[in-house]
């Protein structure tokens, strides 16, 4: 309603303001949500959720809906690749199904021990389970066809003015904060003054440039490709390179290739666009185009800050990615997920308002980290391109066929066995982490090596078959006492207690849990990481204080000036 007061105004409704908005919802913080689309997405958009993104889910409950939902429980989640999709297949890395990842994922370690493996499904049903359960929390009021027209950030609060598309009628909330998750042309993020740096045009023979997105129906598919079916397709040829993942399994498909020279999105018909599909096919095909567009493939962009006083901005609005690896949308859940908690935090009071500098602080690094690793993909597969007479029937076709497919299977392996990527973000410099003095690891995208030391997600183990350590874990803070005769933790529930911090104490026997955590007692925060960790809590006073943010002066923000930043210092505004 017009004059309405919330604790946060949230404007944009994809997965980074829907996660936000559960986040908030399931803390008791009043949330209203503004999107100029009708509803959630139509197309499918992004098509990987990562381990880390389904553990998030599945610590809110719905994991399993996520699951149940886009292609069929048993086809394979394979990457394929292909001189054309009737021609040869050049390589595949083969991935589990839904169902196989279930009977799974129980019996994996090391690197791949998580409560979840990754999902192969579309953006458009992902955000209409997130969608779901945000509007069932009281407090949370969703409302697509709602675009922000104006704010005005006052030292008590945020005023915040939306239109509606459809009509002339304007509403106004009060908000103590707004977020803004409204993508990569962020209105809120240009009205800020905030620019991206990095890399704005990469050019490539593939993935460099402007990219023609066809989202089609095509049962027949199925019936001419004499190959194993998979989730993501990929073309490798000299006329039309394509990567196409499919949707439900049954003929929908997210078309995606490069335009060549001479070729104008805006002179491109459906005849022309179908074509396009069907010179990748290999086949002249009967399709249906149920929407088309374009995007631009070859960014590697961090915004240059992630916030103005009660403005905070996050998902494509901080951070824009070249698709490759799936990495942009799973980075926008965890910024949600590091924002929700402490946004309430700092609203209940239980956390200084300074706490939610640590949120750029955080998650600033953790994006140029990522993009720069999807850029690496990008170049990997964009950079290396087709010989000529690779799709000859030819001895030499053949030789070359082998050489590429030994190659692509090769980087279809490096793009998606990712787990280093997935659970090895750490925030070491964190002013509200007890963080130790250890040597600096290797950050690779194939390797995670479990530690609790103090920064990173909290190791993960099954106590069996069907119980994940997470799924002990308390909804806000835990405390892990490990070992047959841990240490008493009287001060440091009473510390918590007084802060108001809503703490659970999980009391594990395994003498296997507490070798994994090298410590009987660990702090956990609510994003599930690992916040402290000690033999007693002697401490226990200062320990609450500091991941409160307590101890913060306000002054720490600039520590994110000096982290490692990969990107170059050319900015932009888009």
């Amino acid at each position: 309603m017009d004059g309405a007061v919330v604790d946060v105004a949230i404007s944009g409704g994809g997965p980074f303001g829907l996660m936000l908005a559960n986040e908030l919802g399931r803390r008791g913080i009043s949330v209203t949500l503004f999107d100029e689309k009708p509803s959630t997405a139509f197309n499918p958009q992004a098509n990987a959720t990562q381990a880390r993104t389904m553990e998030h889910y599945r610590r809110l409950g719905f994991a399993e809906e996520v699951r149940a939902l886009g292609l069929p429980d048993d086809f394979p989640t394979d990457v394929a690749y292909f001189t054309r999709y009737t021609g040869h297949e050049l390589g595949r890395f083969r991935l589990p199904s839904a169902r196989e990842a279930r009977e799974r994922v129980s019996s994996l370690s090391g690197s791949w021990s998580a409560a979840e493996l990754p999902h192969r499904v579309s953006q458009k049903y992902v955000e209409q389970v997130l969608r779901k359960h945000a509007e069932a929390q009281p407090g949370v009021s969703i409302n697509y066809g709602w675009r922000v027209s104006e704010f005005i950030d006052s030292q008590d609060g945020v005023s915040v003015t939306a239109q509606e598309v459809q009509t002339t009628s304007r509403r106004t909330v009060r908000a103590k904060y707004l977020v803004g998750g409204d993508g990569a042309r962020s209105f809120v993020r240009r009205q800020l003054g905030i620019a991206y740096k990095g890399d704005a045009g990469a050019v490539r023979d593939f993935f460099g440039g402007r990219m023609f997105a066809i989202y089609l129906r095509c049962p027949q598919f199925y019936e001419v490709v004499p190959f194993a079916p998979a989730w993501m397709n990929v073309t490798f040829n000299n006329q039309r390179r394509a990567f196409m993942a499919a949707v439900d399994g049954r003929g929908e498909f997210a078309f995606h290739t490069q335009l060549r020279e001479g070729e104008k999105e805006e002179d491109i018909t459906d005849k022309q666009a179908l074509e396009m599909f069907q010179a990748a096919v290999g086949h002249p095909v009967e399709a249906e185009v149920l929407s088309r567009g374009t995007w631009t493939a070859g960014y590697a962009l961090v915004a240059e800050s992630y916030s103005r006083g009660r403005v905070f901005l996050g998902g494509d609005a901080v951070h824009l990615f070249t698709p490759a690896g799936g990495l942009g949308y799973n980075t926008a859940v965890d910024d949600a997920v590091n924002l929700g908690w402490k946004l309430a935090a700092a609203i209940k009071g239980v956390g200084s308002p300074t706490i939610l500098d640590s949120y750029e602080i955080e998650r600033r690094p953790i994006a140029v980290r990522n993009t720069g690793f999807a850029k690496q993909f990008a170049d990997s597969i964009g950079l290396y391109t087709p010989k000529p007479g690779l799709e000859d029937n030819t001895a030499q076709g053949v030789a070359l066929r082998r050489e590429a497919g030994a190659y692509l299977s090769g980087h279809g392996k490096a793009e998606f066995n990712i787990p280093g990527i997935t659970f090895g973000a750490r925030y070491d410099a964190s002013p509200i982490i007890l963080s130790e003095k250890r040597p600096p690891a290797e950050d690779r995208p194939d390797v995670y090596t479990p530690t609790s030391a103090p920064g990173g997600r909290a190791p993960h183990i099954w106590i069996d078959a069907s119980t994940s350590l997470y799924d002990l874990f308390g909804f806000e803070w835990t405390l892990l006492r490990l070992g047959r005769t841990p240490p008493a933790v009287d001060a440091i529930t009473s510390a918590a207690a007084q802060a108001g911090m809503d703490l659970s104490v999980v009391d594990i026997a395994s003498a296997e849990v507490e070798s994994l955590y090298e410590a009987p007692l660990v702090l956990i925060r609510p994003d599930q990481v690992v916040a402290w960790r000690g033999t007693r809590d002697a401490d226990a006073q200062c320990t609450i204080e500091t991941v409160l943010g307590r101890r913060m002066s306000g002054l720490e923000k600039i520590a994110n000036e000096g982290a490692q930043d990969t990107v170059s210092t050319n900015s932009m505004h888009a």
